[in-house]
């Protein structure tokens, strides 16, 4: 449907998103559809922007490291919605486009104008995509929503960390994450029924649901049984040997080999291949029960070798085993390199700048990273002047009326 100004590589490069909101939820989801090729036109208040402009611990030269990476391949464009001059800019860009991306509290769309309805009449093919801590409705719809919130309410919270402490955070921010990625397929499965159909449609995704999705049998094992999933810290429950073991050198070495077949590989690496087939750790069932002591016997071999030898021994049995990664160690890794896991951009300000790549990888169509996150408003006078056909004086009475 878009005849996007400057063309783009990858499967998505004839669809023009309108991204609305801030944050992580909403712009995750721009963030995905533009890695592989949509348009991706991002609406933020001028002489403002989105927060995620300023957001991370580390600020080299006061810029945020977290932008360039969140707002890749995305077109920054001014525009005050909170006024009737500039949802009618809004108005006239989502006639022109395939998809909207919004984070708003449910009904601020609807305060605005910019109802599905009122754009659907002037553009029945698009999709309203909708990321919200709670859905569209319900009686919790109208409530502030972060993605921390939907953490607790969906579940994973609770089963994160150790058992003698508060549950705790996962490290990232899981739920605007998954939330945006859930709304990413709905999204996708939207364009495929409207290459049907001809008929748009509203995608609903909600912090909390997406959480819930993850949370595997939670739900039938409460309802069915009475059992309550607890925190159980860096171990699966009745899964082993599935842990993180020391090594001669002090650095941890995680080791999973809970199937049979797998178990017994790694018994003849630990040079005990009677242990297969000793009855307390012959089957899934019963290496569950004697995981301490199974654990126990596994580290006291482990702690013997250097890392280095261990996981070559490991994987030399076919042994699925690792290293726990940090940033450091995933730029020195060989199989991230070869595989272009992390790209690099030329950054205005930061020079030479390192993200992760796109994924997953397309054999046909894959994928890019074109470029970082713009600057606040870089591209306004392009779209305005180009898609909408503003003049020049009428893109500078906007701008001093402070529209965009």
């Amino acid at each position: 449907m878009a005849d996007p100004i400057t063309p783009t590589p990858g499967p998505l490069h004839d669809l023009r998103v309108i991204e609305m909101g801030q944050l992580l939820a909403g712009p995750f989801c721009g963030q995905l559809l533009g890695d592989f090729g949509a348009e991706v036109i991002k609406l933020e208040s001028p002489g403002q922007g989105d927060p995620m402009r300023e957001w991370g611990r580390e600020k080299p030269k006061g810029r945020s490291l977290w932008w360039p990476v969140v707002a890749r391949n995305k077109k920054s464009v001014t525009c005050n919605l909170r006024t009737a001059e500039g949802q009618a800019l809004a108005r006239r860009l989502i006639a022109r486009a395939d998809i909207v991306v919004e984070n708003f509290r449910p009904g601020t769309l609807e305060r605005w104008g910019l109802d599905f309805e009122t754009l659907r009449a002037e553009n029945p093919g698009l999709i309203l995509t909708r990321v919200t801590g709670y859905g569209q409705t319900g009686p919790y719809a109208a409530r502030a929503g972060f993605g921390s919130i939907g953490e607790a309410m969906g579940g994973i919270r609770y089963t994160t960390g150790d058992p003698d402490h508060q549950p705790a955070r996962a490290g990232i921010s899981l739920g605007d994450s998954l939330a945006a990625v859930f709304a990413t397929i709905g999204t996708l499965a939207a364009v495929h029924r409207r290459e049907r159909t001809g008929r748009g449609q509203i995608v609903d995704s909600a912090i909390y649901e997406a959480v819930l999705a993850m949370m595997e049998s939670l739900l039938p094992e409460w309802d069915i049984t009475g059992y309550q999933r607890e925190r159980t810290g860096a171990v699966l429950p009745n899964v082993a040997p599935s842990n993180v073991y020391p090594t001669a050198g002090g650095e941890l070495v995680l080791i999973a080999a809970n199937q049979d077949t797998v178990f017994t590989r790694l018994a003849a690496a630990m040079g005990r291949p009677e242990l297969a087939t000793t009855e307390r750790f012959a089957t899934h069932t019963a290496r569950g029960e004697h995981m301490t002591e199974l654990d126990y016997l596994v580290g006291a071999w482990t702690a013997t070798l250097p890392a280095d030898e261990l996981l070559d021994l490991l994987h030399r049995n076919g042994v699925p085993a690792g290293r726990i990664y940090t940033a450091r160690d995933m730029f020195a890794d060989p199989h991230f390199a070869a595989r272009e896991a992390i790209v690099r951009l030329a950054h205005p300000d930061l020079g030479d700048f390192p993200m992760q790549n796109v994924f997953p990888k397309l054999s046909e169509t894959p994928g890019s990273v074109r470029h970082t996150g713009p600057e606040l408003g870089e591209h306004t006078a392009q779209i305005y002047t180009e898609l909408l056909g503003l003049s020049p004086d009428e893109l500078a009475d906007l701008a001093a009326t402070g529209i965009v």
